[in-house]
Formats: structure tokens, C-alpha cells, sequence
């Protein structure tokens, strides 16, 4: 049996997986692994992974650090916080990214940096659209400078893979937080959530002791970032290879030579 642990409601644990851990109650959202939010996005078969084999040095002696990142290795199968690679969306090409919670809770590190760069340049050097899962607590202390460094390479990357007319979707998954959120998962041309994902950058607690003020009940959540204006759109787990389908169909056709018009393309999905 499965226990909702928003509505506190139980299902069968198989009902669950069938809905790819989503609540048939109330909708809650579940976590997936990068390779269980590969199966239901890309297209069967079309995945090439981009830079397998890279993994983080441990550039200041962090105490266990190697340690820790080897049992990972071992518990996931994952060498990183993030897979990259090439793939068809219901025969749409694009470079895609995945990050995994499972994996120092998605924080971003040397490596995960310069994939997700190398992801951005390798989709400009080919004319494809990105399409990037985020997924993280922000950035990764035991890598300490180096870590804080990849908010401005990936973010620079995005720049200049933007500059060249790509087209970057980000689909920001729970959690997104600190450094992830302030540099990649934020600089989509189009931003997708998945419903009730916390997004922000410090913490709650940081954030009203800062500022000496109580803040609202649904802060830092895809509702509240969607009615500010950060967010263009929330799509259910179930609708999201669709959408995601749609908006590459309507900016990525051979006919245009960039994309363009994507707040008219947002009423038609």
C-alpha cells in the first residue's frame, strides 16, 4: 500500500506506480529517478547519453566526499546528479537533461555544471532545442568556489546558446532551489512546472527572519511563482510529454529558421 504523505489517503502501492507516483486522491506529485522520467517523456529507444562518464574530483579534500559519491555510484547507478543526452519527443529531436534527488539531493557540483554546459553548446552546435529537467537543493559545499562558479558558466551557456535563436524549455521539478534555480532552471524561454513544486532560492526560514516578516502559506510553490509571473505554465506529470510534444511541433518545424512567438504558442497547449 502506498500512504499519501500530503492527504494522509492510501491506494494500492501498484495504482501509484501505474499513475508514475502521482496520488490518485490528491494529486501529489512523487519524485522520479532520471531513468523512470526518461521512460515517460522520450520516445522508446531514442535516448544517446552526452558525457556518461564524467565524475566529480574532490577539489578541497572534503572529508568523505569520495566515499560518499562512490556509494551513490553504487545505490543509484547514476556517476552524477544529472544524465544528458540526445532523444526524440514523439519524433521531435532534443538535447535533454534530467536531474536526480537521489543523487546528493540533485546539488550541482563540478560535473553537473559542465554538463548541463556542454548539453546547451552540443544542442547549438546542432541546431536542437533543449529540453531540461531540474531537480535540486542547490549548490553542492563540498566542492565549495567550484560549485558556486557553475551558476555562472551554465548561465552563460544558456546565453549564448540563446543568442543563437535555440530554444530552451525548463520544466522545474520538486525540489528546485538555491543556485539550480538562481542560474539554468530559471532561464527557459519556457517555463514548465509540474503542480505544488517548491521553487525558490533560500529557505523559508532564512527568507522571514531576513526580511522580519511572516510569508504566505503557498511561497515558493508552482502556483505562487505561476501567478507572479515566473512560471508559464503548470502541467500535470500525465500531460507533460504532450505539451512538451506541442511546443517543440509549433517552434522547431523545418520551415523556421528560429523560434519565435511563444507566448501566442502557450494558449494553444
Amino acid at each position: 500500500m502506498f500512504k499519501c504523505p500530503r492527504c494522509q489517503d492510501t491506494c494500492a502501492l501498484s495504482k501509484y506506480e501505474e499513475l508514475h507516483r502521482v496520488c490518485p486522491n490528491c494529486n501529489y506529485h512523487g519524485r522520479l529517478s532520471s531513468p523512470e522520467r526518461l521512460l515517460i517523456t522520450v520516445d522508446k529507444d531514442s535516448f544517446k547519453e552526452l558525457d556518461g562518464g564524467m565524475v566529480s574530483e574532490n577539489p578541497l579534500d572534503f572529508p568523505d566526499y569520495d566515499e560518499k559519491q562512490a556509494e551513490l555510484r553504487e545505490s543509484t547507478g547514476l556517476k552524477d546528479a544529472v544524465i544528458t543526452g540526445t532523444a526524440t519527443i514523439k519524433g521531435s529531436p532534443v538535447v535533454i537533461g534530467i536531474m536526480d534527488s537521489r543523487y546528493m539531493m540533485g546539488s550541482m557540483g563540478s560535473v553537473v555544471g559542465e554538463k548541463v554546459t556542454r548539453a546547451f553548446e552540443y544542442a547549438g552546435e546542432n541546431d536542437l532545442p533543449v529540453v531540461m529537467f531540474t531537480a535540486s537543493g542547490g549548490a553542492r559545499m563540498q566542492e565549495g568556489i567550484v560549485s558556486l562558479m557553475q551558476m555562472a558558466k551554465t548561465s552563460g551557456a544558456v546565453k549564448h546558446y540563446s543568442d543563437g535563436g535555440g530554444l530552451y524549455i525548463a520544466v522545474m521539478t520538486d525540489p528546485t532551489t538555491g543556485g539550480v534555480t538562481a542560474s539554468f532552471a530559471m532561464l527557459g524561454d519556457i517555463i514548465l512546472a509540474e503542480p505544488r513544486t517548491t521553487i525558490g532560492f533560500a529557505g523559508r526560514r532564512v527568507i522571514e527572519g531576513t526580511i522580519g516578516q511572516t510569508l504566505p502559506d503557498d511561497f515558493q510553490s508552482s502556483e505562487f511563482l505561476l501567478s507572479h509571473g515566473f512560471c508559464d505554465k503548470i502541467v500535470p506529470r500525465n500531460q507533460l510529454k504532450e505539451t512538451l510534444e506541442k511546443l517543440l511541433r509549433l517552434h522547431c518545424s523545418p520551415k523556421a529558421k528560429k523560434w519565435q512567438g511563444w507566448k501566442l504558442s502557450l494558449i494553444h497547449i
